[in-house]
């Protein structure tokens, strides 16, 4: 049998284990609504976080990150999926001896000094080994699973279903631009020369910070599918949850950075907020940074999308309607009457919310990291139900996302700040031109393409 033929029979058969589980559950929706049966959405949206955590794989990620865009999927299923782990089970040695003679061949053993063939983490699309060079350096291995591109474009396809159950409960969100935004970043997730430039590229700008370190990528060592980079030793972030606030304050400080700053002076950001995919490293005994750990999940936007995001925030701060209308159009928004801005500015108002209020505090009183926006989303979804949907562009979805997340994150180490300062810091002097130039001149020094 050939390759694409070994493809194409993987993808049919993950195609038919997720249509099964996720389509079971559809049909029961449907059915419910055709005989005017008043639906238990929480059952509902525990059997649909059964059947997708049984998967494994990709479409983990999607679920989790359903969850944490608001009115893609009702609160119920949301919640349910938050809680989902992305761990999936690890490749044992003989079958990761094997995924290593096909990346890196016959002698690959040869090749470093050391190798774990026992995972020291594993995910939803690899794992990842230790392993020691020839020179005694600390390699971190990542390895792709076998047939993700497969598991892959069977996820995506599938994913109309879950947003289908959704149509069914009175959508107030259009959500094509989402799956096609989900399905493009999936499929960069997979090619590891693509994580290994964007790696290069955090590692640029962040060449001179004390508060973020980023990996050194070994290139005679990687592949398409397997990422060999520098091991940075740190401790997991929610081990610090019940540290002295003035340690938890400065994890917070240095996460702040490491989003807002190659967002507002290159027009990046870090889309994946999933915890593990942060560490802290010390220095003489005290938390002193961020490790960022993984690249897979880079979005990176135009210069007059990161121009929209300081329009809107300047907009609210002077409540300038017009600079906030432009803004939400500059981001692609279509088809906007006064009720749907009105909807908007209540999401808009706060994610910004803790950036405009110059004060020390928490990034969100009064609320839980599970919890965190539900009740916003809820105030957007009683407008937008009846004056929507809205169609979400695609580049606002990684943006909210990421946002959520690093709001989780802050929520999770109770830290206070002044949101309102840190933010300014990041912006003070922002000019477009600046950023473009600057986006221009990196981005070809790593080899990343110029965002369209």
């Amino acid at each position: 049998m050939s390759t694409e033929d070994n493809r194409l029979s993987a993808r049919a058969a993950r195609y038919l284990r997720v249509s099964g589980n996720v389509g079971t559950i559809a049909a029961k929706v449907a059915g419910q609504r055709l005989f005017g049966i008043e639906a238990d959405k929480s059952k509902d949206a525990i059997q649909l976080a059964r059947a997708l955590g049984g998967l494994k794989g990709p479409i983990m990620k999607v679920a989790q990150l359903l969850s944490t865009i608001p009115e893609a999927l009702p609160a119920e299923y949301a919640r349910e999926l938050s809680q989902l782990q992305a761990n999936a089970p690890a490749m044992g040695p003989a079958f990761v001896k094997r995924r290593m003679v096909a990346e890196l061949g016959g002698n690959w053993r040869g090749r470093f000094a050391e190798f774990d063939t026992k995972a020291a983490a594993s995910a939803s699309l690899g794992q990842v080994h230790r392993a020691t060079s020839h020179d005694g350096e600390a390699l971190a291995c990542k390895l792709q699973y076998p047939d993700m591109q497969s598991a892959v474009e069977a996820d995506v396809s599938q994913l109309g279903i879950v947003f289908g159950i959704h149509a069914r409960m009175n959508p107030a969100v259009d959500t094509r631009e989402i799956l096609a935004e989900i399905g493009a970043r999936l499929r960069e997730e997979l090619d590891y020369t693509l994580e290994a430039r964007h790696t290069d590229l955090y590692r640029l700008m962040f060449h001179d910070d004390n508060l973020v370190r980023v990996p050194k990528i070994t290139t005679e060592l990687s592949t398409n599918r397997l990422l060999t980079m520098s091991w940075l030793d740190g401790a997991p972030l929610l081990s610090y949850k019940e540290a002295p606030l003035e340690q938890r304050n400065h994890i917070a400080r240095a996460m702040f950075r490491a989003w807002w700053y190659p967002f507002s002076h290159y027009g990046v950001i870090h889309g994946d907020p999933h915890l593990g995919n942060y560490s802290i490293f010390e220095i003489d005994g005290e938390p002193a940074g961020v490790n960022l750990l993984d690249y897979g999940c880079i979005r990176t936007f135009p210069t007059a999308f990161v121009q929209g995001v300081i329009d809107l925030y300047r907009g609210l701060e002077h409540n300038d309607r017009d600079r906030v209308v432009h803004a939400y159009e500059s981001w692609g928004f279509e088809g906007l009457n006064n009720e749907l801005i009105d909807a908007m500015n209540i999401w808009a108002r706060f994610i910004y919310g803790p950036l405009l209020d110059d004060r020390e505090r928490t990034i969100a009183e009064g609320t839980t990291p599970a919890e965190y926006g539900r009740k916003e989303a809820f105030s957007v979804h009683k407008i937008l139900k009846e004056k929507g949907p809205v169609r979400i562009p695609r580049e606002f979805v990684f943006m909210d996302r990421a946002a959520i997340g690093l709001g989780g994150v802050f929520l999770h180490l109770d830290a206070r700040q002044n949101w309102y300062r840190l933010f300014n810091e990041n912006i003070e002097g922002f000019e477009a031109a600046t950023v473009a130039e600057r986006q221009k001149s990196a981005f070809a020094e790593t080899n990343v393409p110029l965002p369209q």
